[in-house]
Parts: structure tokens; sequence; C-alpha cells
């Protein structure tokens, strides 16, 4: 029952949402989110061969696809993510007016639906359904309450993701076709490359790749991310950083490694050096932002590289690195948007140039954010820290690349890049003389003091204390393994 209330929930509250006034929409989000988060907690308290863990009932039997959906290990981890941020996103900017606020509440909902959905998916044909309803309602949040050039923006997002999501679509069928008993189960695609020359694999590979490359996004299929992420609303830009790019690595991660296996490793070294590629190029154009939204989301693409990087490696210490790297990443991304959200807010500008000297007069919006900009550049002790050093450590051991030296070593250098632009923004906007926006300036208020005092809680109570998310996903680990392994 639990994995049909992580969707149930906010897919009902969002159809009633839109029915219901707009002062009461805002507060009817919130408590289908908090009541979506008391479930997820709950499915963490039990056993992970409980039945209330799994459900599957027909769906589409002439073409061999159920409704079956189940959490495991990968998808608590993320189901857990996003029933943290939906309550999180949903106080942290309680206070914007937004028109028609039903519709945009009721849409937010959907789109938790259709990611939960996505991470709990075992049908091929039910994942994409998800892939879809999660990406749709996105699309027309970030269309009519974004910024002046929104329209464009999103028109590029649609044909990104359209493009990407009907190669996935024609991946899935001709697997589906390879697969035994023609079956879109998770299992059955498991042992449909069985079926399969290794070039066939090679060259199927991309068509599932694309998909997940564009929302993560990889380079060079990157280019729509900065403009959507900087004219969506700020509530929606913390739904795609902080979650739904997560969608590709969970993607690649159940739905493309394990499936395809030999042209997962066959085009490893080719994908690692995309990441490469893009990790340094947006680590080096963040260093020359003055819009903190675009520099934020240039970070977050090198962030994403690394992870993708580390999945090639093909081990247990990369992909734990990953699956916990997942969650923190959504928590730091989501942290540094808020701030972002409230400078905007508070002084009616995003440029680094126009601001300075905050520190003097908010010293708890300070004090919050210099620890999640240490957690954002892995810190020890913060909880990106883990993360990163299980994935360098996987991508140096890798037996799946004979380049895993040069990987690492062209990798490090945007951490270095990392702390260089961080902190530099640091600096320039919260230190340093004042200015006519900044002189004025006043400290967050209490409910956004508790806001960001949770995700810092939870960056130095995952920094210091690791273990349970580690524990959490590592049967889940084993398991990918032993279906992505092949002898070389």
């Amino acid at each position: 029952m639990v994995p049909v209330l992580l969707i149930g929930i906010p897919l009902l509250a969002g159809l009633i949402g839109f029915s219901l006034k707009d002062v009461v929409a805002k507060s009817w989000s919130l408590f289908a989110s908090l009541l979506v988060l008391a479930v997820s907690v709950t499915g963490l308290c039990l056993a992970k061969n409980s039945t209330n863990l799994q459900f599957s009932i027909p769906w589409m039997g002439t073409l061999g696809s159920r409704f079956s959906i189940g959490l495991d290990g990968t998808g608590q981890i993320l189901c857990l993510l996003t029933a943290i941020a939906f309550p999180i996103i949903f106080i942290s900017t309680w206070k914007e007016d937004y028109k028609k606020a039903r519709n945009f509440f009721g849409l937010m909902l959907l789109s938790e639906a259709g990611l939960m959905g996505v991470f709990l998916a075992t049908d091929a044909l039910l994942f994409y359904f998800f892939w879809e309803l999660a990406l749709i309602p996105v699309y027309f949040l970030a269309s009519q309450w974004g910024g002046e050039k929104r329209i464009a923006a999103t028109f590029k997002f649609f044909i990104y993701t359209f493009l990407g999501s009907l190669m996935m679509l024609v991946g899935i069928i001709f697997i589906y076709w390879h697969t035994r008993n023609q079956s879109f189960s998770l299992n059955a695609f498991y042992q449909a490359h069985l079926q399969m020359t290794n070039d066939t694999q090679a060259w199927l590979f991309w068509f599932i790749f694309v998909a997940f490359a564009v929302k993560m996004p990889i380079f060079p299929f990157h280019t729509w991310q900065p403009d959507t992420y900087e004219q969506a609303p700020t509530a929606v830009t913390m739904v795609l950083s902080g979650l739904m790019v997560k969608m590709g690595v969970f993607g690649i991660l159940r739905w493309l490694a394990p499936v395809l296996p030999v042209g997962t490793y066959e085009w490893g070294d080719t994908v690692s050096a995309l990441c490469i590629i893009g990790m340094i190029y947006a680590s080096l154009i963040a260093l020359r932002q003055d819009d903190l939204k675009r520099l934020v989301a240039y970070s977050s693409i090198a962030h994403m590289g690394l992870m993708c990087m580390a999945i090639f490696a093909i081990n247990d210490i990369g992909t734990e690195g990953v699956m916990i790297q997942m969650f923190n990443h959504g928590i730091n991304i989501i942290g540094l948007w808020i701030v972002v959200y409230l400078i905007e807010k508070q002084f009616k500008t995003r440029k680094i140039s126009e601001l300075g000297g905050i520190a003097a007069k908010a010293p708890a919006l300070t004090a919050l954010f210099i620890i999640i900009v240490l957690a954002n550049i892995a810190l020890p002790l913060t909880n990106a820290f883990i993360g990163e050093f299980l994935m360098f450590s996987g991508i140096y051991i890798s037996k799946a690349t004979a380049y895993s030296t040069v990987f690492v070593a062209l990798a490090a250098t945007t951490i270095i890049l990392s702390a260089v632009y961080m902190l530099n923004m640091v600096q320039r906007v919260f230190y340093g003389p004042t200015n006519v926006r900044t002189e004025n300036a006043v400290d967050i208020a209490g409910y956004e003091k508790f806001v960001l005092g949770l995700i810092v809680l939870i960056i130095l109570v995952v920094g210091v204390y690791p273990e349970p998310l580690l524990h959490l996903g590592r049967e889940a680990v084993a398991n990918l393994l032993s279906k992505m392994y092949i002898k070389h």
C-alpha cells in the first residue's frame, strides 16, 4: 500500500486542488505534501520484504504490461528526497503570490505524483507513463508563471525532452520485442539483452541514454538547462534541479545499465569523456556568471556529470556514492535556490555585481548559506563529502576503463573550480561594502530560518553519520551490479 499512497495522495490532492479557492490551495498542497512525507517515512520503517512495499495489478494485459510499482533501496532514497523536498519548497515560498494559485499548486502536486511514479515503477511502459506525467506539469508551470523570456526557454525545454522521450519510447518498444514473453516487466527487460547481439546493444544504448542525458543534463544535451532554470519560477526550478535531474541518473541505474550491459560497457569511456567536458565547461562558465540563478545552474551540471561518470565505473563503491549523492545534491541545491529566491525577493535583483555587505545586516541568512555552500563544495563533515569521496574512489579503481586515472585527475579540477566560484560568490554577495540595494537589508523571517535550518541539519547529520543512507541502498547496489556485470 505504501507505493500506492506515495503516488495516489499527490495525484488525488492535485486534482482536487484545481477546484479549490486560491487562498486554500496553498495550505491544501502543504498538507498533502506532509502526508506524503509521513507515508515515505513509514515505508522506511517496514521490512524490505514487506508486501506493503509492493503493488501489482493488471493494466494493459494485451501488451504484457502491468501497473507494477515497488519500493526498493534505490527508490526509497529518491522517494524520501521527493517527500522532503516538496514541503520545503512550499514553506520556503509561502509568501509568494501566484496568479491562479490553485492551478499552480495543482500542477506542482501532479508533478510530485509523476516523480514518485518514476522512482517506483517496475514496468517499462508504466515508467514511461510516469516520466511524461512528471514533465508535462513542469512545462505548464514554467510557461505560465515564468519570467519574461519563459516562452522561448520552455519551448527549448519541450523540444529537448520531447525528442529524448520519443527516442526512449522507441528503445523501450524495441527491447519489449526482444523479451521472451513480450513483457514490459523489469525482470523481463533485465533478461532481454540475452536475445540481442553486442552490436544491437551498442546502437540501442543511445536511444535510451539520450533521454536520460537530456534530463541530467550531460554535455552536449545541456543547453536547455540554464535558460529554463533562469526563467522558471524558483519553486519550479527547485523541482527541476533538486528532483527531476535525478530521473536521468535513476534511469541509467535501473533502466539502462542493467538492461544493456554490453552497450554500457562499450560506450563507458565515451560517456565519461562527455561528462568531463561538461563538468569543466560548466565550471568555467560559472566562474564568469553575474547572475545567481545561472551560476547555481552551471554548478549543478558539474555535479551531475560526476554522478554519471561514477555509474559507468561499474563497481559497488562508485554506485553507492551515486545513490547517496543523489539525495545529498537534491538537499544542497534546493538550499542554494532558497537563498537565491530570498535574495531576489528582498533586493529585486539576482546580479552579483549589484549586491554586497548582506552579512552585516542578515547574520542568520549568511551563516546558514555558508554551511550550504560548504556542503556544495563537499567539505569534510558535510553530506556531499562522503558521496564525492566514494564516487572518485569508484572511478579511480574502475576496471571498466583504461583511463581511470586521467578521468579522476580531470574531474578533480572541477572541485577546485567549484570552491573558487562558490566562495567568490559568497564574498561578493555577503561581504564587502554595502550599496544602495543592500544598505537596508533585513534578516530572514522565522519560517525561512526553520526551512534553511532543517536543510543545514540534514547536511550535518548525513555528513557526520551517512551509514543509514548507505545501508538503505547497499542491497539495491548489489542487485544492480549483478546485472550490469559482464565478463570483459
